[in-house]
Order: structure tokens, then sequence, then C-alpha cells
């Protein structure tokens, strides 16, 4: 006989979550218990955890931010997300994410088992063994090329330590998603994960963001706040966009590496804090040091773990995976049937050169699905500048300059389907001037 579900209560709260576990095993389920979105995450890659009943407001990572973890990387747990504070936009969030059921409390037993055998029945479930994590997938980062390989056996070696960490990487590679999946894996996984973008906070209020102020600190300083450090204190903060913090604050920021102390806006005496300081840059943050930009001995500080999250282009089949994903990621969260992807389709966009990475080309797959709603995705419906995506030609260094441009004339044609008008238009250049190009390169055709 097969062993009954198992479920998986998520609550900061321990009386909720005692009530659940005891009803629910009343009823003949298995249960385990999280008291936090963290805690649960380290669950989900041990126990073979069939549903999640899951609080959405909680300290750190909150219940929507699970719920977007086990839709990317735990196909096949379902999840009913409970709260004391309902929201009609929360609960639209969350049932666009994948939530199955969604439950106000108080709420009774009855109506509890109700949305768990729900649950069940949505996903036309016997009760039996969780359908496994995708084994290309970690905390949100696909991918099972090479490099990406070597990007997973680096987060394990860095969660194992508490030293610092520089992440580098172009726009759009996944730099945040590498900082937590080493904050899931590391031993502060139990306590917050916090990710500030110094780029994106005013020079005048960084500082106050950062380490917070006393009531009375300055003009509208109407109460005391705590800052970034605070909130993740015994977790880990990832400073973004390292490489934009003002030199003022690359001072302050050096203090804490070395004493572990922050100064609130308005205090005479530090506050400790406990915090693993991640930080992460699209810069060259070396050459920028090299070149007087970047404080040198904050940069020795940060560069003690230095991971280089790999460019799309660098990442082979992967984006194979990742067009998968995202269709059928868009297709549950829209209630359509998954679309095929044509060979045609596929192929150009293996063969594009993806400068804004990941990002970008989950962005494509969300516009082609919402504007292109049929069956297949086919090459018509990919934007235009993928639709002329050439190859680069091979080996162009040790070949005369007109065989290289004849055969890159060849691929637009290609690309075209022979059409010449539209060749030209691509390429910059006139019809005439392209059927005489073709006519030195011995390829002139009619018409």
């Amino acid at each position: 006989m097969p062993p009954s579900p198992l479920v998986l209560i998520v609550d900061d709260a321990f009386d909720t979550r005692e009530v659940l576990r005891r009803n629910l095993e009343a009823r003949g389920y298995r249960t385990s218990t999280a008291d936090s979105a963290e805690a649960a995450l380290r669950l989900l890659q041990t126990e073979p955890v069939q549903l999640v009943i899951t609080d959405i407001r909680m300290p750190g990572p909150s219940g929507l931010d699970l719920l977007r973890h086990i839709r990317d990387n735990c196909s096949g747990v379902r999840v009913v997300v409970i709260t004391g504070y309902p929201r009609y936009d929360e609960a639209i969030q969350a049932m666009k994410i994948g939530a199955e059921e969604y439950l106000i409390k108080p709420f009774t037993d009855e109506e509890l088992f109700t949305a768990v055998e729900a649950a069940f029945a949505k996903q036309r479930l016997v009760p039996g063994p969780q359908a496994a994590p995708l084994p290309h997938a970690r905390y949100g980062l696909i991918g099972e090329s090479p490099a990406m390989k070597a990007l997973f056996a680096t987060i394990s070696r860095a969660a194992a330590t508490d030293a610092t960490v520089l992440i580098q990487g172009e726009s759009g590679t996944g730099k945040e998603l590498v900082a937590r999946a080493i904050h899931y894996e590391s031993r502060r996984v139990a306590a917050p994960f916090v990710a500030v973008n110094c780029g994106a906070i005013p020079e005048t209020l960084l500082e106050s963001e950062l380490f917070g102020h006393l009531k009375g600190a300055f003009t509208g300083a109407h109460s005391t706040r705590a800052g970034f450090f605070q909130t993740a204190d015994s977790g880990t903060i990832l400073l973004d966009e390292i490489a934009e913090a003002p030199s003022s604050m690359q001072v302050k920021l050096l203090r804490v590496l070395q004493d572990k102390e922050i100064f609130m806006l308005g205090a005479t005496r530090p506050t400790r804090v406990d915090v693993r300081i991640m930080a992460a840059a699209n810069k060259d943050l070396e050459a920028l040091t090299r070149k007087g930009h970047f404080r040198e001995d904050l940069f020795y500080r940060l560069n003690v773990i230095r991971i280089t999250v790999p460019p799309l282009t660098a990442r082979g089949d992967d984006i194979v995976l990742l067009i998968r994903h995202f269709i059928q990621r868009f297709a549950q969260e829209n209630g359509q049937t998954a679309p095929l992807i044509s060979d045609r389709a596929l192929a150009l966009l293996r063969d594009y050169h993806w400068p804004g990475n990941v990002r970008e080309l989950e962005n494509i797959i969300m516009r082609i699905m919402a504007m292109s709603p049929g069956a297949t995705i086919e090459a018509p419906d990919l934007p235009q500048l993928m639709r002329y995506t050439v190859p680069a030609p091979a080996r162009p260094l040790d070949r005369p300059l007109r065989e290289v441009e004849a055969e890159y004339i060849r691929a637009v044609l290609a690309s075209v389907a022979g059409n010449k008008s539209e060749a030209a238009r691509i390429l910059g250049i006139t019809r005439r001037t392209l059927r005489e190009k073709l006519a030195k390169a011995g390829e002139a055709a009619a018409g």
C-alpha cells in the first residue's frame, strides 16, 4: 500500500502549524512543518512533499516567493495559500502564480480538508510519490550545460562557507538568483535574504535605507526605522549594482565588513550585525578599481569568492530548456495549453545573440505567447529582428573579405527565403548593389 501524501505546513506562528498538523494527521496525511519560506525550501530538497500549505506574510521571503520557487523548481507539488490579512490583489497574484486554493483565517476544518482534497484532485493525483524537481533546475537557475554545472558546483562550495561573495555577469544573467541559491544552501537559510539595488536608491537616501535612522535624525524622521542590514540580521544581504555605490558609502560598507557594526543615522553608538555580505555587478569591478573608480580596499574585502555568471550565449542548449520552461510557466499562469514551437522558430531563437540574456528571453517568450496564441509558435511569431538572425561566418579572420561578405549575404538571403528586396533592407544596401555583389561572387540570379 502506498504511503499517504506528505503535506508541508509553512507558517511562522507555532500555534497555527500545530493545529494544522494535528488536523491533517487525524485525516491520515503525513506532515512536515517549517517556520519560514527558507526552511521550507530546504525541506523541499530532501522530502517527497506533494502539497504545501503556506501563509503569505512571514518574516523574510513571503509565501508568494515560496510559491514562485515551487512553480519554477518542483513540478508536481501543489500549493494552498492561507492568510490572516486578506487582500484581493494578493489573492489574484497567488492564483496567477499557481496556488490551487486560497483560504482566509480563521477557516473551519472542513474548509481546510476541502481545499486539500481539491488541490489533489486538480492534480489528478492518487496519493503517491512526488514528481521530482527538474534535475537541471536549482532555485530558479535552469541549465545543464558545462558552464552551468560549473556554476552549480561553485554555488555549493560558496554555501559551505560564510565568506563574502562577489558575483559578476552581464545584465539579465541571474546574479540575484545565484546569491539566493547560495543563501538557501547555507547555514543562514532560516534567516532573511535581503537584496538591495544600490543603483536604484538616490544617494541622499542610501545611508538611511541601508543602516536605518533614529527618530529625529533628520527632517521627516518621525519614528525610528531599521535599515536593510538590520532586517537581514543573521541572514544574507546582496548589494546589487555595487559599482554604483558612491565613494562615501563605500567607506561605510568597508567599516561594516571589517567591524560587523553599523551606525544608524542619528546614533552615537554602533549596532552589531551578523550578516553575510554578497555583492553583484554587471561591470568589471577589478578594472574599475585599477582606474581608481572603486575603492581598492573594499574590492579586496568583497572579492573573497568571485563568481562569474555565464551569458546565455555561452550556455549552449540551455536556451532550449529555458524556452520550454518559460512556455510551460506562462501557459500555467494564464490557464492555457502550452503551445509547441517549430524547428525554424527554435533555431532562430538559438541563433540570436541575446544581449539581455535570460531576462530578455523570458520577456520575449511572454510577449510571443500573449500576442500569438496559436497551437504552435512559428518563425513569423518572433520579433522581426530575430526572424533575420544569421550566424556569424566561420573563421572570418583568416579569409579574404570578399569571401566573408559573400557568405554573409547568402546567409541573409536564406533567412528571408531568397527575397532580395528584404535582404537588401536588412543589409542596409540598395537592391541594385546587392545584385552587383552577387554578380561579383558569381551568384547572379535572374530577376
